[in-house]
């Protein structure tokens, strides 16, 4: 064994009890302790040129470790988002029924319907058909700038046509 491993199973066996009560304090898992313990003996051990006996006690060193990764895990805890368990918001929420798309479906219809039939042609092609740009220019016979400005302003229309209509979103 060297001598760094000697002097990390001396620091284990002399601070690992008091590292993990101290853990403790902050984390009621008894699981999470003791990986804190082990990651703190891991920074230790990957900084030992850090800790010099001769320095006096190392304790106050493994503490600080020990202390900035609780912090590190509470900022990484604060930053992961959080399910809320409310049943009374989860049953006050519209069912699945399928209305809304059937209503969306309605007003986006009559919405193409005020479009000129160029523009309608187009955006049926394009949107509802799902046919690429050139896939549209071969098939209404124009030009695929054609087909990309009637688009344009199509879709400008009916967002303007759609608001109108008193649809925001």
């Amino acid at each position: 064994m060297t001598a760094n491993e000697q002097l990390l199973r001396a620091m284990y066996e002399e601070y690992g009890g008091m590292l993990i009560a101290f853990v403790l304090r902050y984390t009621a898992d008894r699981q999470r302790a003791e990986d804190v313990v082990q990651e703190t003996l891991l920074r230790a051990w990957r900084n030992l040129d850090s800790i010099d006996p001769d320095r006096g006690d190392p304790r106050s060193y493994l503490f600080s470790i020990a202390r900035n990764i609780l912090i590190d895990d509470w900022r990484a805890d604060q930053r992961r988002p959080r399910f809320v368990r409310d049943d009374g918001a989860v049953e006050s929420l519209p069912a699945a029924d399928g209305l809304d798309r059937m209503l969306d479906g309605w007003l986006v219809g009559e919405a193409l319907q005020r479009l000129s039939a160029q523009h309608r042609t187009v955006v049926v092609a394009l949107y509802f058909q799902g046919l690429s740009v050139a896939e549209t220019a071969e098939q209404l016979g124009i030009p695929r700038g054609t087909v990309k400005s009637r688009a344009y302003y199509a879709v400008r229309s009916l967002r303007m046509t759609l608001e109108e209509m008193g649809v925001v979103r």
